[in-house]
């Protein structure tokens, strides 16, 4: 019998992770407070699942996928033998801490517990826990079934065994794990991508371009050296003799251009004017069209890089 994973939450990042794991050949088992939220759930993951095939991103059918995903009738009936919990429940630290507590009192000792919030720190909701030592973040990127990066996110009392098994079960899962040696709010992703949208908000505010093309900036330009490498490799690469001859030619300019950079208010005048460029270039009746055509194109680029490795 195969290894089972009992996901928390049944939305949206809920039926992602159950994909993930049940492509990897995983039980799942899946659990939600709200059983509505249940309803339906097979279909949108059915849904995906022939999305994924239809690119060759799975190697099984879907409905073979599929038949390893169970609904559970209850958290503790979610919990009782799975390797690993992954919860996806509303993000607040309140919510947090009950839901951990109770895993926690409900959960075989040798459990993982993971929560994927994408800025509460492991201490936050893990402190006063009996088991608090196999419990940590692992914050994916939505959705994990297409983007492959979670972030492993440990509080200074998980135990380095509970990381490493953690790293090894999202490996086999197919994902990419990377670990945070210290705690953070934001973790690594959010936090370089705040830095971007830091940016491209002030300088959309002064007035320096216009939000289709500050788009262009990422999607034509940094994003397509990015899908493959990431900062360092890059301007290891843009020099002759590698990062110190990148940082003797370019360093002092971008420290000055870093000295004109200041925090974004993320006033609503910006975010307005920014609204009615998007809502121009696409109604908001067509976001659920575009998400799909989104994770199609995501889908190709993953076909893609498969083939290139």
């Amino acid at each position: 019998m195969s290894e089972k994973i009992a996901v928390i939450g049944a939305g949206l990042i809920g039926r992602a992770w159950a994909i993930v794991f049940a492509r990897a050949g995983y039980r799942v088992d899946l659990w939600d407070a709200v059983p509505q939220a249940l309803q339906g759930c097979r279909q949108l993951l059915q849904d995906n699942l022939a999305d994924l095939a239809s690119h060759g991103l799975i190697d099984e059918t879907p409905q073979t996928v599929l038949s390893r995903i169970h609904t559970a009738d209850s958290l503790a009936a979610a919990l009782q033998d799975a390797i690993l919990v992954q919860e996806n429940v509303k993000e607040t630290v309140d919510v947090k801490r009950a839901i951990f507590a109770e895993m926690d009192s409900l959960a075989a000792p040798q459990t993982i517990l993971t929560s994927s919030t994408s800025w509460i720190p492991t201490s936050a909701f893990s402190e006063h826990l009996p088991g608090r030592d196999r419990i940590l973040v692992a914050h994916p990127v939505n959705p994990p079934y297409l983007v492959p990066l979670v972030e492993l996110a440990p509080a200074p009392w998980t135990s380095a065994a509970t990381v490493e098994r953690a790293r090894d079960i999202y490996t086999r899962a197919g994902q990419s794990p990377v670990v945070l040696n210290k705690e953070i709010t934001g973790f690594l992703l959010n936090r370089i991508q705040g830095a971007v949208l830091n940016e491209a908000l002030n300088l959309y505010e002064n007035g320096y371009a216009t939000a289709a093309d500050l788009d262009k900036v990422l999607k034509d330009g940094l994003g397509l050296r990015w899908s493959f490498m990431g900062p360092f490799e890059t301007i290891d690469l843009n020099a002759p003799e590698g990062v110190l001859d990148y940082a003797r030619r370019y360093g002092h300019t971008y420290r000055d251009v870093a000295k004109t950079q200041a925090p974004n208010e993320w006033n609503s005048e910006t975010l307005e004017r920014i609204e009615a460029e998007r809502r121009g270039d696409l109604p908001a009746d067509q976001l659920g069209e575009r998400a799909r055509w989104r994770d199609n194109r995501l889908m190709g680029l993953m076909a893609h890089k498969r083939k290139q490795k």
